[in-house]
């Protein structure tokens, strides 16, 4: 592991890691999905304190961890050690518009998807609200 798993996390990083999780579990991080986060960090009230440059920082942290065998569980275990419970569904939902950034959803973000509603205990009536609000925000002519 390197360094860059040791700085302590704020809820914040908690956020930009499962973005950054998201955008390269299909193994392809697409500029749409960047932007998306760049976005959500720049207007979000949660990230208003939040110091941007530490987005390079974190995505390290994501891409080291990836690698590793059991490296979605132990980001999973920072996640959930950093992020207030109170801000699951909205973890959720930045990761849903993350997914949906590209206009694709592959088998591999669903998966994941999956996985993260679970891990942060979003309720299936939330997070099909939550899908639907994406899907809708994202939808193109």
């Amino acid at each position: 592991m390197s360094d860059d798993t040791s700085f302590p996390l704020s809820p914040q990083d908690g956020l930009v890691a499962l973005m950054v999780a998201v955008s390269a579990s299909d193994e392809m991080i697409r500029t749409s999905e960047l932007v998306a986060i760049q976005k959500i960090v720049n207007h979000l009230p949660v990230f208003g304190d939040y110091d941007a440059d530490r987005i390079a920082r974190v995505s390290r942290m994501v891409f080291d961890l990836m690698e590793e065998e059991d490296g979605l569980d132990a980001l999973f275990g920072l996640i959930r050690e950093t992020l207030p419970e109170k801000l699951s569904e909205t973890a959720y939902a930045l990761a849903c518009d993350v997914a949906a950034a590209d206009g694709t959803l592959e088998q591999v973000e669903l998966r994941l998807l999956a996985e993260i509603r679970y891990e942060l205990g979003v309720d299936r009536l939330a997070a099909a609200a939550i899908e639907r609000g994406a899907r809708a925000r994202h939808m193109t002519l």
